[in-house]
């Protein structure tokens, strides 16, 4: 080889090992009471992380809603969906489709993991493996000590469990042949861990108590590019948990393709003006957001059992 082509060859590595990380962030519309589905203030929050303290060459974007101009989509290597429901996404089935053809990473946090069944089967097991389905999952408020799978990328730099009380589905839609897709976190809902059974609670939800549940999963498809699904993100004060931001970030940049950080991806504790940053307008009267303090799970007390609904359930 000559020099001058040994020159350009090794240029050429350098500028694909350098090569910038480009994460879309899509954040749903306002929705929910003051500090519940903070999908703007969330997303800006875990993108300041990524640009201004990971150390990570990524360059992180937010925009709220599906994007006016579709370029923004072009070149990216991963794509994070906050939002209720497919009020975003559904705006861009076809487009979303072919980022995932292409390799693109996408995750879904909280309920933009529910689509309904037809679009679950086409759209969210193909991308990232399952989803949330009305009359099959449930949506219990509860504490939860997360697990995370070991020796996993998205465990870096995390020690568990990691606890956090939130709106954590679980019992999801997955594929018959469950062998592709990887819990990444896992934890156990018990009658005194729920706090509020929610409009969906249902037998499934039932006989899901005391054995552990999936509520972060994750592919490798087959066809290229990752997927995520994560349950969690009702409660926008989580955030202010260093290791549950911690868990996001990681699968974040596992989705997007990146090689995370042995110690996992940096970003500095919250300050609560950080935490109240970006809230949606919720009202004159919306409260002033505090970080999480040490074992103030442990006061909630269990929601008291929905006996006469739980006696309809079909047995």
């Amino acid at each position: 080889m000559s020099l001058r082509l040994a020159l350009l060859f090794s240029v050429a590595i350098s500028s694909t090992a350098c090569a910038t990380t480009n994460i879309l962030f899509l954040a749903g519309a306002r929705s929910h009471g003051a500090g519940e589905h903070e999908f703007k203030a969330g997303c800006n929050l875990l993108a300041k992380a990524f640009n201004e303290q990971s150390g990570l060459d990524v360059q992180a974007t937010v925009i709220q809603g599906w994007p006016s101009d579709e370029s923004v989509l072009e070149n990216i290597q991963g794509l994070v969906i906050y939002a209720d429901g497919t009020s975003v996404v559904g705006k861009g089935w076809e487009k979303v489709d072919a980022l995932a053809k292409k390799g693109v990473g996408i995750m879904f946090m909280h309920y933009a993991v529910h689509p309904s069944p037809a679009e679950g089967e086409k759209y969210y097991r193909p991308w990232i493996g399952g989803a949330f389905e009305s009359g099959w999952s449930v949506n219990p408020h509860w504490v939860a000590d997360l697990q995370t799978l070991p020796d996993h990328p998205i465990s870096r730099g995390v020690s568990t469990p990691v606890q956090a009380y939130d709106e954590f589905y679980y019992n999801m839609r997955f594929p018959a042949d469950r062998s592709k897709v990887r819990d990444l976190l896992t934890a156990t809902p018990t009658r005194e861990r729920i706090k509020r059974y929610i409009n969906m609670w249902n037998e499934h939800g039932v006989a899901g108590l005391d054995k552990p549940q999936t509520l972060m999963w994750g592919i490798e498809r087959p066809t290229g590019g990752r997927g995520v699904g994560f349950t969690g993100g009702h409660y926008h004060r989580n955030w202010s948990i260093d290791s549950f931001r911690t868990l996001a970030l990681n699968a974040i940049a596992w989705t997007s393709g990146l090689d995370v950080p042995k110690g996992g991806v940096k970003s500095l504790p919250l300050t609560e003006d950080e935490l109240n940053a970006n809230l949606d307008d919720k009202g004159a009267n919306k409260p002033r957001l505090t970080s999480i303090k040490p074992d103030e799970f442990s006061a909630l007390p269990a929601a008291p059992i929905q006996t006469e609904r739980e006696a309809a359930f079909p047995k």
